[in-house]
């Protein structure tokens, strides 16, 4: 069994002369500079977030005082995303309030200013990265978890991702990320009448944080506190899939960060990593439900190379024994990753509680507007089409957790 992991040390003050030179822009936060992200800060209220960030950072003295920074503004920001979304306070602008999008360009804002700060004290490469790493989190939700006490409710977790493949089309917004913010803190009532508290969390999509643990450090804390968990990410047009198996396999396509990694997830224990873990969410009750617009299914494709061969082969219903993962249903990206590694992590832990992945549909913009080089950062279908996806997501999680025992 996995014990939870280990708590990350806190670098030690720095001694003269140890300091290290500002680190240069990220892949991502180099992508700050275009006029998309630009117009959704601004559109969102969301344009203050670096500038005041920086001004704060001006006057920090001591490393100490900048992880006292970085836990408040990462936190903050997160609330204020959370907060735009479900419609509490200003909504900062004319862009839809259920837009991911302003939290993911927000957040780069910060890494970036951290990244490139010149500090008034010796500042090690490992502080830099560690102070980073914090606002990651923190503005990821991954540090804020409020499961009231007491008994008489149920807890789910759901997870959402960062939009992707912005290269192609630098307007994405991510369904997952969405449905993340609207229902962070939110309580639903279940499929079975009861009463149901939602957590939620974000991830990147980078493959070098998922290699570092990202993802078990998040939920290693949280996992054994839930009656039921789902990681969400974005999937196929026009359908939303329950993945019933995810493979220990990555695919190598480019992350966020244009970094591409092919071969078996990367795992603590790897002797013991099984090529598949499967969904032990209620599928066929949520397949079964009507929940919105989107047919929901209960996939089952995978790619394996079988037992004794060497040749990759589509299997329409599940691995066969013995067999070698090279995609799950989830596909051989992050999708998959997250999945199998939740799985895998409630499997280790010995947790006996339903949890799995569900993919939504793609979000499209309107038939008018598909052009990434001419379109608008919004339009009413596209906002309809995430509201839609965000609802029924919200009413899968309901029938999830009334037919879980």
């Amino acid at each position: 069994m996995l014990g939870p992991a280990p708590a990350r040390a806190t670098p030690a003050q720095a001694a003269p002369g140890q300091a290290t030179a500002p680190r240069t822009a990220t892949v991502e936060e180099r992508r700050l500079d275009g006029a998309v992200p630009k117009e959704i800060l601004a559109r969102s209220g969301f344009a203050d977030v670096t500038p005041e960030f920086a001004r704060a950072l001006h006057g920090v003295r001591s490393y100490d005082a900048a992880q006292r920074l970085v836990e408040r503004e990462g936190t903050r920001l997160w609330r204020r995303a959370v907060d735009r979304v479900q419609g509490r306070g200003p909504a900062g602008g004319d862009l839809s309030r259920d837009d991911d999008r302003p939290l993911y360009w927000a957040r780069l804002g910060l890494t970036r200013e951290l990244g490139l700060w010149t500090a008034e004290f010796d500042l090690t490469r490992t502080q830099r990265t560690a102070l980073i790493d914090r606002v990651e989190q923190t503005s990821r939700g991954q540090t804020t978890l409020g499961y009231p006490a007491g008994r008489g409710y149920r807890r789910i977790l759901l997870t959402g991702f960062d939009p992707f493949t912005l290269d192609s089309d630098i307007r994405i917004s991510n369904p997952s990320g969405a449905t993340a913010l609207a229902l962070d803190g939110t309580w639903i009532r279940t499929a079975d009448g009861q009463r149901a508290r939602i957590e939620t969390m974000t991830f990147p999509v980078r493959w070098q944080d998922f290699a570092d643990g990202a993802v078990e450090r998040a939920l290693t804390p949280v996992l054994p506190k839930v009656d039921l968990f789902t990681t969400v990410s974005q999937g196929r047009v026009g359908r939303i899939d329950v993945e019933r198996f995810n493979g220990a396999w990555r695919g190598g396509f480019p992350d966020n960060a244009d970094a591409s990694s092919t071969g078996p997830v990367p795992v603590h224990d790897p002797a013991t990593q099984p090529q598949w873990t499967r969904t032990t969410l209620p599928y066929q009750d949520i397949v079964a439900a009507d929940t919105g617009r989107f047919p929901v299914y209960d996939h089952t494709d995978v790619t394996e190379i079988p037992a004794g061969t060497t040749t990759p082969v589509d299997r329409p219903d599940g691995p066969t024994p013995g067999s070698a993962a090279r995609a799950g249903g989830g596909g051989d990206y992050l999708s998959n990753e997250i999945a199998y590694r939740a799985t895998l992590l409630r499997d280790r832990l010995g947790l006996r509680i339903p949890g799995g992945h569900v993919h939504t549909p793609v979000l499209e913009f309107g038939p008018d507007n598909t052009d990434p080089r001419t379109g608008t950062v919004s339009d009413p279908q596209f906002v309809r089409n995430r509201l839609d996806i965000v609802a029924q997501m919200r009413a899968i999680v309901a029938v999830a957790a009334g037919a879980a025992r």
